[in-house]
């Protein structure tokens, strides 16, 4: 049986909270949600909003993946899903705006150099979060698990 049709309600309740929170995370500094703390110096770009949509529901999919509910699973974090959100953050923020972008490439060359290489970021972003939610899923298979409480017993 796979695990990814049997979530139960605190997973799906995890990836949403979790979605929610990247989006939020994401959305406010590279302003893609309007708000008066940050400003953004060039307009968002028509890409930039499936980028930041799709990152924050692989996010929120992926951390749903470390929540138990009685299945042992793969336990061990992935960097993949952590490179993904920070290259998404960079894809799809302003150049000019960043300041890490702008003191290692002046402003002349956050928009000769680092805007034009923002979507193959938006792209390798999505592929490594992509790449890290599938790892996760498929070391979740439902399978036998001997305990020391039923004498080697099998448990599912």
């Amino acid at each position: 049986m796979d695990s990814r049709r049997t979530w139960g309600s605190r997973r799906w309740g995890t990836a949403l909270a979790g979605a929610t929170a990247v989006a939020l995370a994401i959305g406010l500094p590279t302003e893609m949600i309007p708000n008066p703390l940050f400003a953004r110096m060039m307009p968002v770009l028509w890409w930039n909003y499936p980028v930041w949509l799709v990152t924050a529901a692989l996010s929120g999919l992926l951390l749903a993946t470390y929540v138990r509910e009685g299945v042992a699973g793969q336990d061990r974090p992935s960097r993949r899903g952590g490179v993904g959100g920070i290259l998404a953050f960079f894809a799809i923020g302003c150049p000019v705006c960043n300041k890490l972008v702008v003191v290692a490439l002046g402003t002349s060359g956050a928009m000769s150099w680092f805007a034009p290489v923002q979507p193959v970021l938006a792209i390798a972003a999505l592929v490594l979060l992509a790449a890290a939610l599938r790892g996760r899923l498929r070391g979740q298979q439902v399978c036998a698990v001997p305990t020391s409480a039923s004498n080697g017993a099998a448990v599912r």
